[in-house]
């Protein structure tokens, strides 16, 4: 424990004396982190958040809402199958992210973003034109697709109050 401040030093002087016999004592050598630059903070009011993500490795995207984070996997799933050997791997793939997108639906509403499924016939057909040696195959619309008509398309709120008007 350090000693009491004398009557009649300021604080400052006091504190500077301290911080002299502690360098004189060594009490400051080998600590990590010596002869290296203290990190900028500016005006950035994330820094801590920021830094905290460099030192863990890990994106920014963790910090997304959830649609937005499975749209962006979405648009980077032909590079997530490209590297795949096997064309029930990439399926795999695509229904695991499908099956997410639909347990996001059953959340709570983050916003207006919603994850749209992703068809697996057009990401394999991707996948397999991508293949060194592969032609390209033009992906067969789904088997929903191939059984719906336009109107069986339309949104739901058109479905619903078609009914209502059929019903009443």
């Amino acid at each position: 424990m350090t000693e009491r401040k004398p009557i009649g030093m300021s604080f400052e002087s006091w504190v500077e004396q301290q911080i002299g016999d502690a360098v004189d004592r060594g009490d400051f050598d080998g600590l990590p982190g010596v002869g290296k630059a203290l990190p900028p903070t500016g005006d950035d009011e994330d820094w801590w958040f920021r830094d905290y993500l460099r030192r863990q490795e890990v994106t920014a995207d963790v910090s997304l809402p959830l649609p937005l984070r499975l749209r962006k996997e979405a648009d980077e799933i032909d590079d997530a199958v490209r590297a795949l050997t096997a064309e029930d791997r990439v399926r795999a793939v695509v229904d695991d992210l499908n099956q997410r997108v639909e347990q996001s639906w059953r959340l709570p509403a983050d916003g207006a973003l919603i994850a749209r499924r992703l068809d697996a016939e057009a990401v394999v057909a991707r996948w397999q034109a991508s293949r060194p040696g592969s032609e390209p195959v033009e992906a067969e619309p789904s088997a929903d697709a191939r059984h719906t008509t336009p109107s069986q398309r339309s949104a739901w709120w058109n479905r619903f109050t078609q009914r209502r008007h059929a019903a009443g």
